[in-house]
């Protein structure tokens, strides 16, 4: 027999998903038929497969300990680098800077080295987190190209993943990008409107002045906050959140970035100029993550600005 009391952390998962996720070695034939059976038990009550845990619930289960060995196995995320650079921390998220060429998710060739792993080997080596006993795995609600760096946003509980996703969809966690673009912008600011159509095969946009068909509206925001005479340094608001957006909507104006051989003139270079460096939390409603409403967060340690600074985009 087996007894576990359901911490935040795997607050919200399944009966079946936790069973299974914390012993291997229990068939779901016989965990489906032991729940039938209400030897398995929530709070001492029966309970079904699809029943979602609470904090603090006791979950029991009433069966021989050779199928109740809990998993055990090596994870690959244990060899994921240590450096994190966090910027903030709490019981439910992480802000964490991540710096340009660094992998948010793992793909084909790097598998093991990325900031989704970096953030699984730091909850685990803080034991906050241990893939045995929780339903959760710590996730991003965002995600920022490899050539890009910036502020990424970590869950540590289902519930802080499903807001941070909801108030990303919904606008409600502004973004504002530093960049380096070429040339002299002609106004201090302005507020840019067009429309963008994506090339799914190419993954390009294309920014046109008016509405053509299967295009979407985009506005995009900028402030100049210093030049010299080959390069601005700016600001950037996205008022919509589209694909490329920065990068193709500037280049439309005449101003792309620098190191963009996309949409840009230097051909054959693929690390843009480009950085989100700040969030600013501006809930319509209250959570679990209220405390965060109307608070700024903003990255240090941009490797951006110190080669503006030392003028290396000429």
């Amino acid at each position: 027999m087996k007894s576990f009391i359901i911490t935040d952390k795997d607050a919200g998962g399944r009966v079946d998903r936790f069973i299974s996720k914390t012993f291997d070695k229990l068939p779901k034939s016989l965990m489906y038929k032991e729940i039938r059976k209400k030897n398995i038990k929530v709070n001492k009550k029966r309970c079904t497969p699809e029943q979602v845990l609470s904090s603090g619930d006791l979950l029991e289960l009433y069966l021989k300990d050779d199928v109740l060995e809990i998993r055990k196995k090596h994870y690959d995320f244990l060899n994921a680098s240590t450096d994190l650079d966090i910027i903030y921390e709490d019981d439910n998220i992480i802000l964490i800077n991540k710096k340009v060429g660094v992998l948010c998710h793992p793909d084909g060739k790097d598998y093991i080295d990325n900031i989704v792993a970096r953030l699984k080997r730091y909850l685990y080596d803080k034991k906050e987190w241990d893939p045995e006993t929780s339903t959760f795995t710590p996730s991003l609600a965002n995600r920022i190209d490899r050539n890009t760096g910036g502020i990424v946003i970590g869950a540590k509980n289902s519930q802080a993943l499903k807001i941070m996703n909801d108030k990303i969809k919904a606008r409600e966690i502004e973004k504002y990008y530093l960049t380096v673009v070429h040339g002299k912008m002609s106004k201090k600011s302005e507020l840019l409107s067009a429309y963008l159509t994506k090339n799914e095969k190419k993954n390009m946009v294309t920014v046109t002045d008016y509405q053509v068909p299967n295009s979407k509206k985009i506005i995009t925001e900028y402030t100049v906050l210093d030049y010299y005479p080959d390069a601005s340094l700016l600001e950037v608001k996205l008022h919509t959140g589209r694909t490329h957006q920065i990068r193709a909507h500037l280049a439309h104006i005449g101003h792309p970035l620098y190191g963009d051989g996309k949409y840009g003139n230097e051909k054959g270079r693929y690390r843009q100029a480009l950085y989100s460096y700040k969030l600013h939390f501006n809930f319509s409603d209250e959570n679990i993550l209220s405390y965060l409403n109307h608070k700024t967060f903003q990255a240090n340690n941009i490797e951006l600005l110190d080669e503006y600074k030392e003028k290396k985009f000429k």
